[in-house]
């Protein structure tokens, strides 16, 4: 099983989170997993190829913004609400303000939504 990287805290630099939040759909990741729960990827439902999500999902793990924990063939995601806290004090709260604001990311949401498509 391979192992993944994640940044330490002090690892994770602000242009790789910017950058990594530069896509409306991994806002909408960061907005869904911003509940602190932790998310089979299965469980997450976006507007990209499965291909495409585990893309975004990626770009997010290796920015610092979440952990992944793999268990068996399932892979599990949470975002890494606390380290970003220790890091960039309260980016993670204005970044999720301003997507609900401007409705940036809410293609993406939990397969066990009852909204619409």
């Amino acid at each position: 099983m391979k192992q993944v990287h994640h940044p330490e805290v002090g690892e994770i630099g602000l242009t790789g989170v910017m950058a990594a939040l530069s896509d409306p759909i991994r806002v909408g990741l960061v907005r869904v997993l911003a509940d602190g729960r932790e998310r089979g990827w299965g469980e997450l439902r976006a507007p990209v190829a499965k291909s495409t999500l585990s893309h975004h999902l990626r770009v997010l793990r290796d920015a610092g913004l979440t952990r992944t924990r793999q268990e068996g063939t399932r892979c599990f995601v949470a975002l890494r609400t606390q380290d970003l806290q220790a890091r960039f004090p309260g980016l993670l709260q204005v970044v999720l303000a301003a997507a609900e604001d401007e409705e940036i990311g809410h293609q993406v949401s939990l397969k066990d939504d009852r909204q619409p498509a």
